[in-house]
């Protein structure tokens, strides 16, 4: 399972994905979840997936293919030549359909079917930064000022601390202490969601990463949050009286 979150700020834009990939419970390994397409002041891409490895592997194949081998790329076709957030938000969703049909065709005589869902967030130069939740059909959701935030997998444990403390006021720096302690309620709560962890902050208006960092089981500042966020937990528990 996955666990991926983002959220798009006035001042930009956090990103965070966990790294675990399980068919079964003793069946583990690690893929990264994020991926980035940047030409630095022009523009980013960040791509964050979730569901079924080959068809998301696949899909982002196609579209690095589509960037650097493709002689007759265009806006139509390249996520880094597309003349709006919106239709690279259409790039992908028209890719991950294809894919998810094919290998879905190949896995029909099993009775199977493969399906991913993405997060898409980025920013070219001249336009304004945008955060998609594209379905596995190929048709997509944008956060909006209201619902400043997407996800994708498994969500919902760590849907409460977005919803109570998370606003396009938010800054980049409380935004990124809420993704992570999200991301620690899910880790707590479901197996399938493992460390390490790619975290990811764009500013306004850079169309660059401004920072990225690897978290990796046992990292001291990670664990020392999540000691720090139960004892609040507990200490708030403790305080309230029926």
């Amino acid at each position: 399972m996955t666990y991926c979150v983002g959220l798009l700020l006035n001042d930009g834009m956090v990103l965070l994905s966990d790294t675990r990939t399980n068919a079964g419970l003793d069946n583990i390994a690690t893929y990264r979840k994020m991926f980035v397409f940047e030409e630095p002041g022009e523009r980013i891409v960040t791509i964050l997936t979730a569901g079924s490895l080959s068809v998301t592997q696949t899909t982002i194949a196609r579209l690095q293919e589509a960037i650097s081998d493709n002689p007759g790329a265009d806006g139509t076709t390249s996520i880094m030549q597309a003349p709006t957030m919106l239709q690279v938000a259409e790039i992908i969703g028209r890719t991950l359909v294809q894919v998810t049909r094919e290998i879905s065709d190949k896995l029909s005589t099993m009775k199977q079917a493969a399906t991913a869902s993405m997060i898409v967030a980025g920013q070219r130069a001249g336009g304004g930064m945008r955060l998609f939740l594209i379905y596995p059909e190929g048709n997509f959701i944008e956060a909006t000022a209201d619902t400043p935030y997407l996800q994708i997998g498994e969500h919902k444990y760590g849907k409460p601390i977005l919803d109570r403390v998370v606003n396009m006021e938010t800054s980049l720096v409380d935004a990124q202490k809420a993704v992570l302690l999200s991301m620690d309620s899910t880790l707590r709560s479901n197996l399938s969601v493992g460390m390490p962890l790619d975290l990811m902050v764009i500013e306004k208006d850079a169309c660059k990463i401004g920072s990225q960092r690897r978290i990796e089981a046992g990292d001291p500042d990670f664990a020392a949050m999540s000691d720090a966020w139960s004892q609040a937990l507990r200490d708030g528990f403790r305080r309230i009286t029926l």
